[in-house]
């Protein structure tokens, strides 16, 4: 097994699977300023065991993203497996990752995300499962605490399973994406789990960043929300004092638009529109500006309306 956690510099810094968000061409952008492993948006093991045409569909990638990590979610072992060997036949990632903290509804309904890190018994068979099956190196991700079961003790009830890696989102089920991350059970991590260690949650520039790594004593970060509408900001964790004019963050807008465009036409521009919002966050006549692009319909629009305030 080309085990590609044990070989990244640290600290190391990844795009955190973003659902809806963390596609191709987002994944290319994050690459492209800075980020040492980018993650896929969340897939389904139970379309892919049964329909995978368009969860494949998602999930493939160009080579400039590698290390690239497939993200699954479920809850049946059974799926997980299928899963697995349809992805390294038809993808080929670098490594598998299962998502033990995703707080949505839809995926809580079918005992997957966080609410399967609350069943212990089921959680250990799915990861059994995928490592039993993947060539690949398999990590988790996890959080602080789902339900009555904290992260210290998810680690402990796989520790002898070879996981090579976990991501933690410093906060519990309650909290979602928002309040304080806690530093602390992630730097206890340690104790618990010998693969590699990625803290998640918060980090949205320098500051944030190294107070996390700091505190959390962890070998990387995953970033997610921190990096909307800013690819740039891994290579700013990287290059003191790196900022950008307004011109440049606009000739990154459109060449994520022109990257959008090119995998996907007319939906990646339609999609491009939440991203275009993000960008000028903070920019002046950043609410003009927006009212603008959630009208988009064409790469043109785009272009014509960045030309204009650019």
């Amino acid at each position: 097994m080309n085990n590609f956690w044990q070989k990244i510099n640290k600290p190391f810094y990844c795009l955190a699977p973003i659902a809806g968000v963390s596609d191709s061409a987002f994944r290319q952008m994050c690459k492209l300023y800075g980020a040492d492993v980018v993650y896929s948006e969340m897939a389904s093991v139970n379309a892919l065991s049964f329909a995978p045409e368009k969860t494949l569909e998602m999930l493939r990638f160009e080579e400039s993203e590698r290390p690239y990590v497939v993200q699954l979610f479920g809850s049946e072992e059974g799926n997980f497996e299928n899963a697995v060997r349809i992805i390294e036949k038809e993808i080929k990632p670098d490594g598998i990752d299962i998502n033990f903290g995703c707080p949505v509804p839809k995926v809580a309904k079918q005992n997957a995300g966080a609410e399967l890190a609350k069943d212990l018994v089921q959680s250990r068979k799915v990861v059994e499962a995928v490592v039993r099956t993947a060539t690949v190196p398999v990590s988790v991700k996890i959080r602080k605490k789902v339900g009555e079961v904290d992260a210290l003790q998810f680690l402990d009830n796989i520790k002898d399973l070879d996981v090579a890696a976990v991501m933690i989102h410093g906060r519990d089920l309650k909290q979602m994406h928002t309040g304080e991350v806690d530093a602390d059970i992630i730097r206890q991590a340690r104790n618990h789990f010998g693969g590699v260690i990625i803290a998640n949650g918060g980090v949205k520039d320098e500051k944030s960043a190294r107070e996390l790594l700091v505190n959390s004593g962890a070998d990387g970060l995953g970033i997610a929300q921190g990096a909307f509408g800013k690819p740039w900001l891994f290579r700013q964790l990287k290059i003191k004092n790196y900022e950008l004019q307004i011109e440049e963050i606009f000739e990154i807008a459109s060449q994520h638009a022109e990257l959008a465009f090119k995998l996907k036409g007319k939906t990646g521009i339609l999609e491009m529109r939440k991203h275009l919002c993000w960008y000028v966050q903070g920019l002046p006549g950043a609410r003009k500006i927006r009212e603008e692009f959630v009208k988009v319909e064409t790469l043109d629009d785009i272009k014509n309306i960045i030309k204009k305030n650019a």
